[in-house]
C-alpha cells in the first residue's frame, strides 16, 4: 500500500507540473492547470470473473450479440473454423489467443481498426481541429486515471461515497477515451473534467435511484467552470444515464440540466430527449468494415428489431456505438474490443464533436449544433436489411457539421 501511495503522490505532482509547463509546439500556450486529481484508482483484474472460460463460447443470436472473453484464456481451443463467431468477440489486451488463428482475424489489427472514431473525424484532426481549448465533463463510474489515451488530458477527477474505495471501472475508462483519447477518442486535445460517483442509494437492501445525486454533481461541474479562464471552459457534460418522471431526484435533475443550459453548457444524457427534445440512437457497423465509410454502417445492434417504426416517429442524430475499441481498465497501456455497444458509447461520442464545434466556433449554441447535425447529416439506404429496404439517417457527418459551424462564425 506504502508502494502504491508513494507512486500516486508522485503522479499526481507530474500532473501537476505537465499541466503547469508550457507547452512549445503551441508558441509556448499555457495550458490549464490540474485543479484536482483525489485518487488514483487501481487497475482492474478480470481474469478471476473470466477464468471458467477456457474455450470460445457458442454465440446465440437469440440470446446475445456478442462473445466477452475479455481476460480469458483459450490458448488450448481450436478456433480455426469460428471465423464468424471470432468477429462477435468482445476482447481485451489481456486475453489469450490460441497460436493458429483463422488468416481473415487478427486481434492486433481488430484492435487498430476499431480504434479508429469512425466518420472521417481523423480527417479533423489532421487540420488540427481536436477540441483544442474545449472542457468535456463526464458523470460515470470510477476512472482509471492514469491510463495513456486520456491522462494528459485529465484535469480534475473527483469520487463519492463508495467510488473512493473502489477499482477502476470498465465503463469510466470506455467513456473517457471516447470523448478525449489519444488515439480512441473524437476530440483528443479537448479537457477532461470527471466526477465518480452513486446515482442512488441501498434503501432495505434495494439500490434506489436517486438523480438528486446527478443534480449535485452537474452543480458541482457548475461551481468549477466559474473559476476557468474564458477560453477553458467546460462546454459540454457527457452522462450515461437517463431518468423518469416516476424516479426520485427528477426534477432536481431537470433544473440542474436547466441550470447548465443557462450557463452554455450542453448536457448529454440517455434523457436527452427529455431535457432538450433532441433524439439520437447509436450506430451498428458491419464487423471489420471501414467505419469511415457510411455504408458500413446499420442499426445499432439492440435496437435493430425496431429500427423501421423507430425511425418513422422523429428525427434521429446517428454516431457509432457498436465495434469500438476503447481504453480498458485492466492496465495503463490496455484496451478493449467491445463488439456490442450501448448509448453509453453513443453519449460520448456526440460530446467529443460537439467540443471539435466549440473550438471552431466557440458562440456555439447546442440548438445551433443539433440543428447542424440534422441538415448536414447524411441518409442512406438500406437494402433488403431485415427484409426491409428504408432509408436510414440522420448519420453524424462531422466533417460537413464543423464546415458549416465554421461558416457560422465569419
Amino acid at each position: 500500500m506504502k508502494k502504491r501511495s508513494s507512486i500516486a503522490i508522485v503522479l499526481i505532482i507530474m500532473l501537476l507540473l505537465t499541466a503547469c509547463s508550457t507547452n512549445e509546439k503551441n508558441g509556448g500556450y499555457q495550458v490549464s492547470k490540474v485543479i484536482k486529481i483525489e485518487r488514483i484508482p487501481n487497475v482492474v483484474d478480470f481474469t478471476d470473473m473470466f477464468k471458467g472460460i477456457t474455450s470460445l463460447p457458442q454465440r446465440s443470436l437469440n440470446e446475445t450479440f456478442e462473445i466477452d472473453i475479455r481476460s480469458s484464456d483459450i490458448s488450448s481451443d481450436d478456433v480455426m473454423d469460428r471465423y464468424e463467431d471470432l468477429l462477435y468477440t468482445t476482447f481485451d489486451s489481456k486475453t489469450k489467443w490460441p497460436k493458429n488463428l483463422p488468416n481473415e482475424f487478427n486481434p492486433e489489427k481488430v484492435m487498430e481498426l476499431y480504434k479508429d472514431p469512425g466518420l472521417n473525424v481523423r480527417q479533423l484532426h489532421d487540420k488540427g481541429i481536436t477540441g483544442k481549448g474545449v472542457g468535456i465533463a463526464i458523470i460515470d463510474q470510477t476512472l482509471l486515471v492514469d491510463h495513456v489515451e486520456y491522462k494528459d488530458n485529465l484535469k480534475f477527477y473527483e469520487e463519492y461515497d463508495v467510488y473512493k474505495t473502489i477499482n477502476a471501472s470498465m465503463h469510466g475508462a470506455a467513456v473517457a477515451s471516447i470523448a478525449v483519447g489519444k488515439t480512441v477518442g473524437v476530440a483528443p486535445d479537448a479537457d477532461l473534467y470527471y466526477i465518480a460517483g452513486p446515482f442512488g442509494e441501498k434503501v432495505d437492501g434495494k439500490y434506489v435511484f436517486d438523480y438528486t445525486y446527478i443534480a449535485n454533481y452537474i452543480d458541482r461541474f457548475l461551481e468549477i467552470n466559474e473559476d476557468l479562464p474564458k477560453d477553458r471552459k467546460i462546454r459540454v457534460i457527457s452522462i450515461a444515464r437517463g431518468w423518469s418522471r416516476s424516479e426520485k431526484g427528477y426534477t432536481e435533475v431537470m433544473d440542474a440540466v436547466k441550470r447548465a443550459n443557462e450557463k452554455g453548457i450542453f448536457v448529454i444524457s440517455s434523457s436527452l430527449s427529455d431535457t432538450n427534445g433532441y433524439n439520437f440512437h447509436g450506430l451498428g457497423k458491419k464487423p471489420l468494415a471501414d467505419s469511415n465509410d457510411i455504408n458500413s454502417f446499420v442499426p445499432g445492434s439492440w435496437w435493430k428489431d425496431m429500427a423501421v417504426e423507430t425511425l418513422k416517429r422523429a428525427n434521429y442524430v446517428m454516431a457509432p456505438m457498436d465495434f469500438r475499441c476503447t481504453a480498458s481498465p485492466t492496465g495503463q497501456e490496455d484496451y478493449v474490443v467491445y463488439a456490442e455497444g450501448g448509448w453509453s458509447w453513443t453519449i460520448p461520442y456526440l460530446a467529443g464533436v460537439y467540443a471539435l464545434a466549440c473550438q471552431v466556433n466557440p458562440e456555439i449554441t447546442y440548438n445551433e449544433f443539433w440543428e447542424t447535425s440534422i441538415s448536414t447529416g447524411d441518409t442512406i439506404k438500406l437494402k433488403n436489411y431485415n427484409n426491409i429496404d428504408y432509408d436510414f439517417g440522420k448519420i453524424i457527418n462531422p466533417v460537413k457539421l464543423i464546415e458549416e459551424v465554421k461558416n457560422k462564425d465569419k
